[in-house]
């Protein structure tokens, strides 16, 4: 194998795909980027036994063949020399990297050792804007779980009714739900998909107005994006009832401005960083919120003007999980729903319902 290429062409392609080798395996080959040059291309293609990635560039091939090489140093070194022209070959002692009057050389695995995964186009898919997906990924994918006991939520719930595309996450203590228009090719799709996979789509995309397909066949996902294909697994299983989640009703509702509220729980989690509860107290009457916060280190204690209705109520609450859900929120007043003090909470616009977050509050034992 031999070709020349663009350093910035190559370190780019190999920055992309080096997002789905894998960091924890025993199976050296998942740690690799295969390279394959092939008639005027080159392909590169990562896979960490979950996700693959692969990237076609324009090349000068000289020679045809394929490799794999450990793909974070490959990715590294690139990185360093993109800004010139590199000359990319195979040999005896592995494969060769030529730029300017320098080279260097970097070990290599076969290209028969590296796995293949492969999912095809069909008819079950999900037509969305770019900028839509884009933005319902960050909406909903920072309230999948992160740990192993209940694999399943560490990914998010898509699926399809009629012209909407409803997405949903959660990891036992907060539950994301937003939507967006879509449309579906055969029926509605339905999948849980792993968070990781949605951030690296997220990566992928502009924030146009270009649509995007996104293919589901055999529980796996499929999705080309310009010169870029990203393939993963999906998550199998029964995912969370959300309707059995979100109360129907509440006894207190509070519009209040979302910057104010930001401003205030922010200075209030200054004083409570490293505690594992991110601990804030709101206190709910006469027309305001007191937000208050104690650690150690002193304390905070702030007003902010709301329009109420229904109960009283003090309630204590994670900050970090109410400023994840204020920020991904986008109008200037939203709306908090109670019931009590230990029931769960929600946050959402207040002209819209597309949007909405519901979280546990702490319970302090006091």
């Amino acid at each position: 194998m031999k070709f020349i290429s663009e350093g910035l062409i190559l370190s780019d392609a190999a920055m992309t795909v080096s997002k789905a080798c894998s960091t924890k395996t025993t199976t050296p080959v998942l740690e690799c980027i295969k390279i394959s040059a092939q008639n005027d291309a080159v392909t590169l293609i990562a896979y960490d036994g979950e996700i693959s990635i692969e990237k076609k560039i324009k090349a000068d091939v000289l020679e045809e063949g394929e490799i794999c090489v450990n793909g974070r140093f490959f990715s590294d070194f690139m990185g360093k020399v993109s800004g010139m022209n590199v000359v990319i070959s195979t040999g005896e002692k592995g494969l060769e990297i030529r730029y300017g009057d320098s080279e260097s050389f970097l070990q290599v695995l076969s290209a028969e050792e590296f796995p293949l995964i492969k999912a095809e186009a069909g008819d079950d898919y999900f037509e969305v804007k770019e900028s839509s997906l884009k933005s319902l990924i960050a909406k909903t994918v920072f309230c999948c779980a992160t740990d192993e006991s209940r694999p399943i939520l560490k990914g998010c719930l898509l699926e399809t009714e009629g012209s909407k595309l409803h997405a949903t996450a959660l990891d036992g203590y907060r539950m994301a739900g937003s939507e967006c228009e879509a449309k579906t090719g055969k029926g509605n799709v339905k999948l849980v998909c792993p968070a990781r996979t949605l951030t690296e789509i997220s990566r992928m995309l502009e924030n146009g107005e270009e649509t995007l397909k996104i293919y589901v066949a055999k529980n796996m996902l499929f999705v080309s994006v310009n010169d870029t294909v990203l393939t993963s697994r999906l998550y199998t299983g029964e995912f969370v009832n959300k309707s059995n989640i979100f109360p129907s009703a509440f006894t207190t509702e509070v519009y209040v401005s979302r910057a104010e509220l930001i401003e205030s729980v922010e200075r209030a989690s200054i004083l409570i960083r490293g505690d594992k509860n991110n601990l804030i107290i709101l206190d709910i009457k006469g027309g305001n919120i007191l937000i208050t916060a104690n650690s150690e280190i002193g304390n905070v204690a702030e007003s902010v003007k709301v329009e109420m209705s229904g109960k009283e109520l003090k309630i204590a609450m994670n900050g970090k999980f109410v400023l994840d859900a204020l920020k991904a929120l986008s109008e200037e007043t939203v709306k908090l729903s109670f019931n009590n003090a230990i029931s769960p909470f929600t946050l959402e616009n207040k002209g819209s319902k597309e949007d909405a977050y519901l979280i546990l509050p702490v319970r302090t034992g006091a």
